[in-house]
């Protein structure tokens, strides 16, 4: 056999810049929050495309998500398939006096071309606190041996304070532990956040100018709804007035077509009357905001989970849809609705759970029960709540980098 001198197996020819990096990498670190799963982004590690607003940032998320997905299984990306597990955080130092960091969060659509920025998760807002500790945005002296760092963030997309009571110890974000959060298969470190001032704008809750609204939704009909801009704008309707109990899972709603259809239907015309959209076909655009939901009295039902909620353990029942789905739990935004709809005597919220002036409420939802409390307050514009509070956990589930094609942003 002849011998030659040409190019042996062992060393690759050189390949075109383009082959050689079919995928960009990004830092990246994946984390629960609360009943809630993102990717979060100290907006520095961004390529610099995606480090101001605009297509180029969407673009990086949908592909680092997985979306859009017709499929909707999101297997190519981080996604989860499920509103709670298709969200993205964006984290930097703030641009604000007496803030530690700027928290921008997009809920990235399964199977549509589109990220919303239109609101927050409430879910997240607890992991914004540890991560911006983990991600040094915070000066070293601000965190001490053992003890609770307070994070003071400032939300982006809906303007408002967010304080997150991270606890710290041997020098070292807490985050296993014994505080147990129903929807959460794990116990962890409980983190209290504190949603300050969570109404919109002036600080009017009410959109319309009242506790209770009448509804009209064309070939569904007219009912009595309470139109809230806390945490995140909300439509709470009485789950009897259109045909459910209140303890209702899952599967008794994401599995019926034209349920969904109508919870759709509902919460387009709610966005109309609170003024969140012009025209109807905008709803479509808008999928995070506003969330609709339905509450009853107390009963005795069984979670998703297998264990018996008794109507002597809550004070309400509540259900909400998240991106066209019944949600498995709570979103926080919505939590912070419920406490600050419920603390205002006369909404459909506070007349469910009993009536009268209140500071905290337990709300039963599909997975178990949660304690949120607010205090309300009348004021020039109205009612205001000058802080909603609950309590949360977070922990990291994976850091390093996530890849993405480098065509990403063709």
């Amino acid at each position: 056999m002849t011998m030659t001198n040409s190019t042996s197996c062992s060393e690759p020819k050189a390949q075109p810049q383009s082959q050689l990096q079919s995928q960009i990498r990004v830092p990246a670190t994946y984390m629960r929050g609360g009943t809630s799963k993102g990717v979060f982004f100290n907006l520095a590690d961004l390529p610099p495309e995606a480090q101001v607003a605009g297509e180029a940032r969407d673009k990086l998320l949908l592909r680092v998500i997985g979306s859009p997905d017709p499929y909707a299984k999101q297997i190519d990306g981080m996604g989860g398939a499920t509103s709670s597990t298709s969200k993205t955080v964006i984290v930097s130092k703030s641009s604000k006096p007496d803030h530690d960091v700027d928290y921008l969060f997009g809920q990235v659509s399964i199977d549509k071309p589109f990220v919303d920025w239109s609101g927050n998760c409430g879910n997240l807002s607890a992991a914004v606190g540890p991560f911006a500790i983990h991600a040094g945005l915070l000066p070293k002296e601000r965190i001490p041996a053992n003890g609770i760092v307070t994070v003071r963030v400032w939300q982006v997309n809906i303007e408002k304070t967010i304080v997150i009571h991270v606890p710290v110890v041997n020098g070292f974000v807490q985050e296993t532990g014994e505080f147990e959060l129903d929807g959460v298969t794990f116990p962890a470190a409980e983190i209290q956040v504190d949603f300050m001032d969570p109404a919109d704008g002036d600080g009017s809750m009410f959109p319309t100018g009242n506790l209770v609204d009448d509804l009209e939704v064309p070939d569904i009909g007219t009912f009595n709804a309470t139109l809230i801009n806390a945490g995140i704008p909300t439509i709470f309707v009485d789950a009897e007035a259109i045909g459910y109990t209140g303890t209702e899972l899952q599967d008794d709603i994401n599995n019926d077509e034209k349920a969904l259809a109508m919870f759709e239907r509902i919460r387009a015309y709610g966005a109309l009357k609170m003024g969140l959209i012009s025209r109807l076909e905008e709803a479509e655009t808008r999928q995070h905001t506003p969330k609709v939901a339905f509450v009853s009295k107390p009963k005795t039902y069984q979670s998703s989970s297998g264990k018996v909620v008794t109507d002597s353990e809550v004070d309400v029942l509540v259900r909400a849809l998240s991106m066209g789905k019944l949600h498995h739990a709570m979103m926080g935004t919505a939590a912070v609705a419920i406490a600050s709809a419920a603390c205002v005597p006369g909404t459909l919220v506070n007349l469910a759970a009993g009536g009268g002036e209140k500071e905290s409420v337990t709300f039963g939802h599909p997975s178990g029960t949660l304690k949120v409390g607010a205090k309300a307050k009348q004021a020039e514009q109205g009612w205001v709540v000058e802080k909603a509070i609950m309590s949360r956990s977070a922990r990291i589930l994976m850091e390093g980098f996530v890849r993405v094609p480098s065509t990403v942003f063709d």
